[in-house]
């Protein structure tokens, strides 16, 4: 999902502990995962230990579908609130199937808008006052340029968290695992062809030609070792590790070559490259994060001002629309906004927001000491679907209801100790306690996105691959979509197309590594992978042609980028889904 974002990678493993209770670590005897299982027609599909595939459902006579999921261990969904697999088989009768499917597809399009809100509006602003309080060079803006750093590792996971968390929540269960591989390809396809060729059709422009393929040789190395390591079966602590070291080796080469480049320009030993303008900082067309209407530009603030509140302040920080903004956008807008407002309200109560950019760094004092009630309060209920919250001390009293009386005190203490008009020293610590408290959020929508997709290829006899590359690829690539695309509209097309190919290695590199890495134990450091299908290899191949064709035209058209390039692009992931999909019909298959 686009949206700008900070955090390192030390950042992004310090969720480790975090996901583990929901990461369903695999123990000695758990099958491999299974990566693009498809059933074949006649064949009595069995998944290991687990009994019949829960696929075989739709076989069964309707008037058997809710005992046999109640009955089959296959079906029975890992994580996640709801069961989803119970309520389409068994809630709703078989008539009213289609009316269920609708449902889930709505429900799925939501799930997106979840994810795509807490990202942008909650976890980035977090991780951007986060590495301003370690002290970290803040512009996030033209980090292809600028700061690289930002670029490779805060911008990169600020823009890939949801894919990483779902990649993550994929490879804890093997029956999902496929649902990873398909949405880490299918997403790195859709961005290279799709994203990439748009750009050049909106804006055609000349590409920087270093970064460029650095970038597409670094994700060539990514694709070969996931295809190695899906053609040996298997993947070790060391090559998980290694994943995870070859992102750390990338972001030195980034920075290691901006700061050469630097050097000779200042030397004046390399011309200056092609013209771009300065990214705008309009502050009337940039909704802060954490949106509230009490945010006054300066033509309306009060000429003698009074201080307001702490009823009043609680009531504006707490409305997720500007009104005058409400005003001045089209229709259209307004119905996405609709939609979006019962999140952000609810995320506004959960998750503290640090804004380093104004005065008074986003403090609000009474929502604050809400905030250091609820957001435990929510870490503690989404960790592992709820069962520590619910977990009675002594048989006695419940977690939530300790944490419920430790933040009443804290809170209290806060408050008292504190003012409306001035943050206190101790505020940077509300970014940390956002920031996770944000990333439950993430990860419980993963898990929830993850869980509907599995039914809905339950319910239509599809593989966990055709949906990664398909549904969850394209869900977690819509935001980068319109934001490259809109970057491109605006005079900046070479930093979209950087944009392109730069954070899509992080996509790769974290969430294979990261996913693999958390499912490993002491006892069994080896997570087996083992494709299935035929699929698997047609969208790991599809991923490297597509590179390989970029990495060849690019430089031969001398980096200059025009419709003709964005048309093939195009063209080459049309060819591309129909050849997946006849694949998972079997119109193409092997004797």
């Amino acid at each position: 999902m686009g949206s700008a974002g900070v955090l390192s990678l030390a950042g992004v493993l310090s969720l480790a502990g975090v996901l583990a209770g929901d990461s369903g670590v695999q123990p000695a005897g758990i099958p491999p995962l299974d990566l693009g299982h498809t059933v074949l027609p006649g064949k009595d599909a069995l998944s290991h230990s687990r009994g019949p595939d829960c696929r075989e459902v739709r076989k069964q006579n309707s008037s058997e579908w809710c005992r046999f999921v109640r009955s089959s261990p296959d079906c029975h969904l890992e994580g996640g609130f709801l069961d989803y697999l119970d309520g389409v088989f068994c809630v709703f009768p078989p008539r009213l199937l289609p009316l269920a499917v609708t449902l889930y597809a709505l429900w799925l399009l939501y799930l997106f808008i979840i994810l795509g809100v807490t990202a942008e509006k909650f976890f980035c602003p977090n991780l951007s006052a986060i590495s301003t309080n370690l002290k970290l060079s803040h512009n996030v803006a033209v980090f292809s340029l600028t700061h690289p750093l930002h670029g490779v590792t805060f911008l990169a996971f600020g823009n890939g968290a949801p894919d990483v968390f779902s990649a993550v929540v994929a490879f804890s269960d093997p029956r999902t695992a496929g649902l990873a591989i398909g949405a880490v390809f299918g997403a790195g396809v859709f961005v290279t062809t799709v994203v990439a060729g748009g750009i050049a059709l909106v804006k055609p422009f000349t590409a920087a030609s270093r970064p460029f393929l650095r970038d597409v040789i670094f994700y060539m190395v990514a694709v070969f070792l996931t295809f190695m390591v899906l053609y040996f079966g298997r993947i070790t602590l060391g090559e998980a590790l290694g994943y995870l070291g070859l992102y750390i080796f990338y972001v030195f080469t980034v920075v290691l070559c901006t700061w050469l480049h630097r050097r000779q320009r200042q030397e004046g030993l390399v011309p200056p490259g092609p013209w771009e303008p300065e990214v705008p900082t309009d502050a009337e067309e940039q909704e802060p994060s954490g949106t509230n209407s009490g945010d006054y530009g300066e033509e309306y603030r009060p000429l003698l001002p009074s201080p307001e509140t702490s009823l009043h302040i609680l009531t504006t920080a707490l409305s997720p629309l500007d009104y005058r903004k409400w005003r001045r956008k089209p229709w259209y807008w307004r119905l996405f906004k609709v939609f979006r407002m019962p999140v952000e309200l609810v995320l506004l109560l959960t998750v503290p927001v640090v804004d380093p950019d104004k005065e008074d760094l986003n403090w609000k004092r009474p929502l604050n000491c809400l905030h250091i009630l609820t957001s435990p309060l929510l870490c503690i209920l989404t960790l592992k679907s709820g069962t520590y919250g619910l977990y009675q001390i002594h048989g006695v009293f419940p977690v939530w209801g300790l944490v419920i009386l430790v933040g009443f005190v804290l809170a209290f203490i806060t408050y008292i100790t504190t003012s409306n008009e001035e943050p206190p020293k101790y505020h940077c610590m509300f970014a940390f306690l956002g920031f996770l408290a944000s990333a439950m959020w993430i990860n419980a929508a993963a898990t929830e996105l993850v869980n509907i997709l599995r039914t809905l290829g339950i319910i239509f006899q599809l593989s966990n691959t055709v949906l990664g590359l398909t549904l969850l690829a394209w869900g977690n690539s819509i935001g980068d979509t319109f934001s490259d695309l809109t970057m491109a509209r605006q005079g900046y097309p070479r930093m979209a197309f950087s944009a392109c190919f730069g954070g899509i290695i992080f996509n790769i590199l974290v969430g294979v590594g990261l996913g693999c890495l958390l499912q490993m134990t002491s006892s069994q450091p080896v997570v087996k992978l083992e494709p299935d299908s035929l699929l698997v290899w047609i969208l790991a191949g599809a991923l490297g042609l597509s590179l390989v064709f970029s990495f060849v035209s690019v430089p031969a058209q001398c980096f200059q980028l025009g419709k003709a390039y964005g048309i093939c692009l195009i063209l080459y992931y049309l060819a591309f889904l129909c050849v997946a999909l006849l694949t998972e019909f079997r119109v193409i298959h092997l004797s």
